[in-house]
């Protein structure tokens, strides 16, 4: 299953830089497994925001939140989830 995922992230700013780039490294890490997997087939940043879109290719619900709730950001985002079907003009 697809699924278009937009991600805000909001880190508090009272967040040592330390921590948050420790946070960040770690999420890096992850988002690359998840790539190199084939779960996390896209990823675009939102241009001016701390924020992305991805599409995840996922079989089921649960596993989309496993994942997600999984991410070192986590905590500290706001996601919107939108799944996806074909559209019967698309080429592919």
């Amino acid at each position: 299953m697809l699924y278009l995922v937009r991600m805000d992230v909001k880190i508090p700013h009272d967040m040592s830089e330390e921590l948050a780039g420790e946070i960040k490294a770690r999420e890096k890490i992850y988002a690359q497994q998840l790539q190199k997997d084939g779960q996390w087939r896209h990823l675009w940043r939102v241009v001016g925001e701390y924020a992305n879109y991805s599409v995840f290719d996922v079989a089921s619900n649960d596993e989309l939140h496993d994942l997600l709730s999984k991410l070192p950001l986590f905590p500290y985002m706001q996601i919107v989830v939108t799944p996806l079907a074909r559209h019967p003009s698309a080429l592919a």
